[in-house]
């Protein structure tokens, strides 16, 4: 009990320090602030919406904004902040499932690899090679087309490919580790490919899988909302960033508040997210700049 209880109180008390560091620099501030009110707006936008997002009022179609609508309405007098406010809970919702999913099978995978090594390692390699070389939209297109949009297929799409990266990164930080003393020591005492896994390895490379986590997290935000806004995400008339700018872009020449709002939304969070990745990055020790997908 009292090992358990000393190994919390390490991981409590190096989550603090990480905190503290993220916290002391501008851009964690500032990223972290904006990751959180995206997220605490998502949560409270069905109570402080003015108005219900699918109520349509033809006398109100592309009003600018005005003392009722903040923001103006769209082509089918849908109230743009109402729409916009609410515009972030489906992309925060399957995103925010979908990348800690791909980051977990993707990265087991890498470890796995990583440490198994030889012939194995460079077949799976060569996979992997295949699948980035083709563009991202593609290969989810033929996906969605084939099954289906909405979020049992969007959420295991976005995990299935975006985990395929982390495979090379985390094999990568695994190839830094593997040669190291206390891997061999483990191998020596006869511990299991799992064992090594879970008790060597990861604990060494999860500082590397938590910030990889954040940068997939943004990439993820602009995949979902590139689909949105080719009629492959969410359905009307749910509201999303994405496909409100759909909406919005033929109109842009005259009633350009329609696309100004969610373009707002959307980059504040990818924002917020980048600069939390760049401040987790630098509190951990850890170089973007070699993280970088392939």
């Amino acid at each position: 009990m009292t090992v358990s209880s000393n190994s919390h109180q390490q991981e409590n008390g190096r989550f603090m320090t990480v905190m503290k560091d993220i916290l002391a620099r501008p851009s964690g501030r500032i990223g972290l602030t904006l990751v959180l009110f995206h997220i605490l707006l998502a949560l409270l936008s069905p109570s402080i919406a003015p108005y219900d997002f699918k109520l349509q009022n033809s006398s109100l179609m592309l009003s600018p904004p005005s003392g009722d609508h903040w923001l103006g309405a769209d082509h089918l007098g849908r109230d743009i902040l109402s729409r916009t406010l609410m515009g972030g809970r489906e992309a925060l919702l399957v995103t925010g499932i979908a990348t800690p999913l791909a980051v977990m099978w993707g990265g087991f995978i890498g470890i796995l690899f990583g440490l198994v090594g030889g012939r194995v390692d460079e077949v799976l390699m060569r996979i992997v090679d295949a699948f980035l070389s083709l563009p991202w939209i593609l290969k989810m297109l033929v996906l969605i087309v084939t099954f289906g949009t909405g979020i049992g297929v969007l959420i295991p799409t976005l995990t299935f490919f975006y985990g395929i990266p982390v495979i090379r990164v985390a094999r990568a930080a695994t190839h830094d580790i593997i040669a190291r003393d206390f891997v061999w020591a483990a191998k020596a005492r006869g511990h299991s490919r799992i064992s090594i896994i879970w008790r060597e390895l990861l604990p060494n490379v999860l500082d590397t899988l938590m910030v990889e986590g954040a940068m997939r997290w943004s990439w993820m935000l602009l995949a979902f909302s590139s689909l949105s806004f080719l009629g492959f995400g969410v359905s009307p008339p749910t509201p999303d960033w994405g496909l409100m700018i759909s909406d919005a872009r033929g109109f842009m020449s005259f009633a350009p508040w329609g696309v100004i709002a969610p373009v707002i939304g959307l980059s504040s969070l990818i924002i917020g997210i980048n600069l939390s990745a760049d401040a987790l990055a630098k509190a951990l020790g850890i170089d973007r700049a070699q993280k970088a997908p392939m």
